[in-house]
């Protein structure tokens, strides 16, 4: 029989494609584990991201609101509130193990205990809030940093990376040379399960955030994960002149940008062969395999530690380029970016399905706290995807999704970025620009031919602009009070 307040752990990983997946359909993956959350329970194939890139992104999932709403457009805004207050409100015992990337990277959030464990190629770091140091000092160490001290082990990133001969050929591949339990994420699945092991079994309902660094790059695997790929056929982006060419000032000064900079380790080539970007998706896959079975780990632990009544939640902060478009990383809205793999795992409250409908990944927070039986702000954008779950026929999910990123470091030629997606067209606004991008999903799913400046679609380009307009114009009177609030 379910509980009415069910134990539920929420599993993220980092920069995660849709398609990587066996049992969604991507063949060339090594997912087992994966493959039994969406085989058995409910998969969202049409989920995307409010924003395309790691901290709004999150800052958005675990409030419920848009990042104009959140205040936090960039990674390092300051972000120290979430959902999590409220199921801790609601008599949840809370923990995370991983990554959130909340700034400071140490802010309660709502949690009891916070294990927190941070990008893998971390150059700097806001200070934790209650450790003070010289002005304008940014040291941390997170607790796998602190791990590896302990061990005395050499941490593997940019500075160990680019003693490498061939550091500007790997496109950010690389072996994992440690030993296999200092990875970043076989430490944080094991952290998860030992936790589970030790604790005694609490007398209230549980909510865990698994927080997986991988598979964000640099793309670390151990051989013994990548060689399964290296030896098979993957499939490798074709990159026309056509989808080049018509991309906006801001996307080509982006491609540009990653060419010069090593952002995670990553020396981004447009050009770079077949070998090099074979080997930088084996990497990154394998990545995802060495994950995959940590989460089966972390499901027998809670099997055998006798957490019975438990709902798995199962998704990624946004995707990742990988050479698509001539992109590396995040930082845009093609689809490879901005939908993620969603899942909702419970076998004796929902029937295993695959639900086709636009969704948006932040829906995830009201549906946690539905789940939970805790109250949901009524300003709250996000939607509870319960009916959905439930198998409500009369649900339809969204007529429309919305993302956005303002300018950071590596997004650096425009103010703002804003996605409108429906299930036809694509709509990418650029604030300060007459340049946006406009891709019709129906003929051109891949998003090769931008129709920004077609006049035969003009109108649906000018619907568009309205669409913005009144979106802007109705979140801000809706969200104003929690604003005030919380930014």
């Amino acid at each position: 029989m379910a509980a009415a307040s069910p134990n539920i752990v929420f599993i993220n990983t980092d920069q995660q494609r849709f398609d990587t997946i066996n049992a969604l359909g991507a063949e060339y993956m090594e997912t087992p584990n994966l493959d039994r959350l969406v085989n058995e329970g409910v998969s969202f194939t049409n989920s995307h991201v409010t924003a395309p890139s790691c901290a709004p992104s999150r800052a958005s999932l675990f409030t419920g609101y848009y990042p104009h709403t959140t205040g936090i457009y960039r990674n390092g805004d300051r972000w120290t509130h979430s959902w999590v207050e409220d199921l801790a409100d609601h008599g949840y015992y809370t923990l995370n193990v991983g990554k959130m990337h909340t700034a400071p990277y140490d802010a309660k959030m709502g949690y009891d205990e916070r294990y927190v464990v941070e990008n893998k190629d971390r150059y700097l770091a806001p200070l934790p809030a209650d450790e003070p140091r010289l002005p304008g000092e940014k040291f941390y160490l997170d607790e796998w940093d602190r791990a590896l001290l302990a061990r005395g082990l050499l941490k593997q990133q940019r500075e160990f990376y680019r003693q490498w001969d061939d550091y500007d050929e790997r496109l950010g591949a690389f072996e994992w040379e440690l030993p296999k339990d200092a990875h970043p994420d076989v430490f944080v699945g094991e952290f998860v399960t030992d936790w589970l092991d030790r604790q005694p079994k609490l007398d209230r309902p549980l909510f865990v955030e698994v927080g997986f660094p991988g598979p964000h790059p640099p793309y670390d695997p151990l051989m013994e994960y990548a060689e399964p790929y290296l030896e098979r056929e993957l499939p490798l982006p074709e990159v026309s002149h056509e989808d080049l060419d018509g991309q906006p000032a801001p996307l080509k000064a982006l491609r540009e940008h990653n060419t010069e900079v090593d952002h995670d380790s990553v020396v981004h080539e447009i050009d770079a062969d077949e070998e090099q970007r074979h080997r930088q998706r084996a990497y990154y896959y394998a990545n995802i395999t060495m994950i995959d079975e940590q989460i089966g780990n972390i499901l027998g632990a809670l099997e055998s530690n006798g957490y019975d009544d438990t709902i798995v939640v199962f998704a990624s902060d946004h995707g990742e380029a990988l050479g698509n478009h001539g992109h590396i990383q995040k930082w845009t809205m093609y689809d490879e970016v901005v939908r993620v793999p969603t899942v909702v795992w419970s076998p004796d409250r929902f029937e295993s399905n695959q639900v086709d409908e636009l969704i948006s990944l932040f829906d995830l927070g009201p549906t946690i706290l539905d789940l939970a039986g805790a109250p949901i702000d009524d300003t709250m954008e996000a939607e509870s995807l319960l009916p959905a779950l439930e198998g409500d026929e009369s649900w339809s999910g969204r007529d429309r999704i919305f993302a956005e990123h303002a300018r950071d470091g590596i997004l650096r030629e425009t103010a703002l970025m804003t996605m409108i997606r429906n299930d036809d067209w694509k709509f990418v606004h650029f604030v300060d620009h007459d340049e946006g991008q406009l891709f019709d999903l129906n003929e051109d799913p891949d998003e090769r031919m931008n129709r920004w400046n077609d006049p035969e679609v003009r109108e649906i380009r000018d619907s568009f602009h309205d669409q913005l307009l009144e979106w802007r114009l109705n979140s801000g009177l809706r969200t104003a009070e929690w604003a005030a609030q919380f930014r």
